[in-house]
């Protein structure tokens, strides 16, 4: 008799959230909260993951204050403990890493999802860390049928879905040659950083050579064909019409967006779906149809000069003492100090966080007619301004985004790649995300298309 084989049973929850008593994970369980057995949502079960259940409990209670909090798992795992790690990841359909710095306890994360053939989101900001994955497990990734995306927060998925929003602006005949990104912090209170992020900037100056050295052993990658070539704009400007003084930003967003548009370079109509349907084939070739490269930076700015002198001495602060241990010990000894009250160990109170919000214009330069492009004595003779515009950036919009990935992820896995370790922008690009963010409160709008003069 021929032996009888039965599928395996899901997986008891469909996320968990690991590192949910953190900075940044208790507001994305807040986050999660509000889509858990709604009617329209895929997220049925959830659980919570991290060292101390005690402090996770209390992060659930303070997720669903006033009222008490739902019957939810709560797990213990260790990223310093594998077989906790692996025990957790094969209990879920997806996990939601928020365990920061990510090149200190991420890898066994991501081992532990591909080991169980779980997929993997996380809010990762460190291009050392993203490429480092990439390179280790994009294969074993794809064969084990597993997505790895990180940047699923407010680094990268504003910026590669504003690169995406601005590009389809630009209508055939017409191209793009640069974008500029400049980005605002605002609050009617004091901007406060989470002491992670600052913790990942110190660490990304210590290891800046190891980032270096892996891109250089990497394969060429395949370069996106931009018409024109790359502009050479000032470090520091005034741009007059944005109101803001800016300096150019050394994040994440340039490397993600790299890849993003590196990978279509080598597949123009995106990356097909693992078993996706006919109707999300078109969708998909389509929305990569009307998606044209551009060269792409970021720049911070402020309204004032003396807001960007600020930044410009936190970034030479970090820069030099970062290089040496105990110029780091400084640094996360006293980050309030060396950052010029930017960042502190508690974090901000929930106040700062409710009255900050962000700006992201991106400022495009592109020619009217592709045909003038190639001449080599023609400047750009077309501006579109775009901009993409939320709430506060690590504990509102970060969570916000993240489980909106993941809600995709749930419910719309057949339409995604088969696996691999990938960019948010090539996964969720041709997804209906923008959608589902602006109905989160955060929005995307056209701005303004002229002419420059010559």
């Amino acid at each position: 008799m021929a032996e009888i084989h039965h599928p395996a049973p899901p997986p008891p929850y469909d996320i968990i959230v690991l590192g949910a008593s953190g900075f940044t994970g208790k507001y994305v369980l807040k986050e999660s909260l509000k889509f858990l057995n709604s009617s329209s949502s895929p997220l049925k079960t959830l659980a919570i993951a991290g060292r101390n259940p005690t402090k996770l409990a209390q992060s659930l209670i303070w997720a669903t204050h006033p009222t008490p909090p739902p019957d939810i798992s709560i797990l213990t795992a260790d990223t310093s403990d594998f077989s906790s790690l692996l025990h957790i990841a094969s209990l879920t359909r997806l996990v939601l890493n928020c365990v920061g710095p990510f090149r200190l306890h991420g890898d066994p994360v991501v081992r532990a999802c591909l080991d169980a053939g779980t997929d993997y989101l996380d809010i990762c900001g460190e291009p050392e860390f993203m490429e480092k994955m990439e390179a280790r497990y994009h294969d074993q990734a794809f064969d084990k049928g597993c997505l790895v995306v990180s940047a699923c927060g407010f680094d990268s998925v504003p910026a590669e879905l504003g690169l995406l929003f601005n590009s389809r602006q630009w209508v055939s005949p017409s191209v793009p040659n640069s974008v500029e990104a400049y980005l605002s912090l605002e609050s009617d209170k004091r901007i406060v950083g989470n002491f992670a992020t600052y913790e990942s900037a110190v660490l990304g100056v210590a290891n800046a050579d190891v980032l270096r050295q892996l891109r250089r052993s990497r394969p060429t990658r395949a370069r996106p064909q931009i018409p024109g070539p790359a502009p050479k704009g000032p470090t520091i400007e005034q741009h007059k019409e944005l109101g803001l003084w800016a300096v150019r930003l050394p994040s994440a967003d340039s490397s993600v967006v790299r890849r993003t548009l590196s990978i279509l370079a080598e597949n123009s109509r995106g990356l097909v779906g693992v078993n996706e349907s006919a109707d999300h084939v078109v969708k998909r070739e389509a929305f990569w149809s009307t998606v044209k490269p551009a060269h792409f930076g970021v720049k911070i700015g402020t309204k004032s000069f003396l807001g960007v002198l600020t930044f410009i001495i936190v970034g030479v602060l970090i820069g030099l003492l970062g290089k040496f241990s105990v110029g780091r010990w400084l640094l996360l000894k006293f980050p309030s100090v060396f950052s010029l009250g930017g960042f502190r160990k508690k974090g901000p109170t929930e106040a700062e966080v409710s009255s900050a919000s962000f700006k992201m214009w991106f400022v495009c330069h592109g020619f009217s007619n592709n045909s003038t492009s190639s001449q080599g004595n023609k400047n750009p003779d077309t501006e579109i301004i775009t901009r993409v515009m939320g709430p506060e950036i690590g504990y509102i919009s970060t969570p916000i985004i993240l489980v909106q990935c993941a809600l995709i992820t749930l419910s719309q896995r057949e339409n995604l790649p088969k696996g691999g370790v990938l960019t948010p922008g090539i996964v969720f690009g041709p997804t209906d995300l923008q959608e589902r963010l602006q109905q989160n409160g955060i929005s995307f709008d056209l701005i303004s298309k002229r002419a420059l003069s010559s």
